[in-house]
C-alpha cells in the first residue's frame, strides 16, 4: 500500500465520522469538511465507516456503509459514509442519539480495487490473503464487498471468505468458481476509536 496516513490523521477521520453523525442526529444538518484539513485528506480515496455498538463487552455491528472506489476526496467520503452508516444501512434501523455513547466508530481507508487475474478459479486461493485483502465479487448485476477485517474477526479461511463475499452479492456461495465471475482485492488502513 503506497498511500499512508499517520495515526493523528486517522484519529482526525474517526473524530470527523463521530462529529458528523452526532451533528446529523441532533440537528439534522451535515457537517462540511473543515477548512484547515490537509491536502492529503482531500485525496481521492475509497472509504468505509463502520459503527459497532458495545454491549456487555462485546462489539456488534450497528452500521457499515462506504464508497469502495476512489471517486471522492477522503474527508468528504468519510462524512458521506458516516451519515449513511448511521441512517441508511438497510440491515438496521437508523441510529438513535441515545446510542452514540455505546457506539465505536471505525474508518477503513481503501486502496483502489485491483482485478485478480487467474487461469482457473481455484487459483484465487493463492492470490488472496486473509488479513491483508478485502474483496469485491462481481457477476452480472450482482456485487458484494467484504472489508479485510471481516474474515479475521470471523476466523474464516480464504475459501470461506470467497463464499461469504459471493453470498454478500446475493449469489450462491460457490459463484466465485464460475469463470465469468470477477474478483477484485483491495487493502485498507483501519482506524478505530479507543473503547
Amino acid at each position: 500500500m503506497t498511500f499512508q496516513l499517520t495515526p493523528k490523521e486517522g484519529e482526525f477521520l474517526v473524530n470527523l465520522a463521530r462529529q458528523t453523525v452526532t451533528e446529523r442526529l441532533k440537528s439534522g444538518r451535515t457537517l462540511n469538511v473543515p477548512e484547515d484539513v490537509s491536502s492529503k485528506l482531500m485525496e481521492l480515496c475509497g472509504v468505509f465507516v463502520t459503527l459497532n455498538i458495545i454491549s456487555n463487552g462485546a462489539k456488534n455491528l450497528r452500521g457499515c456503509i462506504g464508497l469502495p472506489y476512489p471517486t471522492t476526496p477522503l474527508a468528504e467520503a468519510v462524512i458521506e459514509a458516516a451519515v449513511s452508516a448511521a441512517t441508511q444501512d438497510p440491515r438496521f434501523p437508523p441510529v438513535a442519539t441515545d446510542e452514540l455513547d455505546q457506539i465505536v466508530f471505525e474508518v477503513s481507508v481503501l486502496t483502489p480495487p485491483e482485478l485478480v487475474t487467474v487461469e482457473k478459479p481455484t487459483d484465487y486461493m493463492t492470490k488472496i490473503k486473509v488479513g491483508r485483502d478485502g474483496l469485491i465479487l462481481e457477476k452480472g448485476y450482482h456485487k458484494g464487498l467484504l472489508l479485510p477485517q471481516v474474515p479475521v474477526e470471523l476466523n474464516w479461511n480464504t475459501e470461506e471468505f470467497l463464499c461469504q463475499t459471493a453470498m454478500k452479492a446475493g449469489l450462491p456461495p460457490d459463484s466465485w468458481l464460475i469463470k465469468d465471475t470477477k474478483i477484485y482485492r483491495f487493502q485498507a488502513i483501519i482506524f478505530e476509536e479507543k473503547t
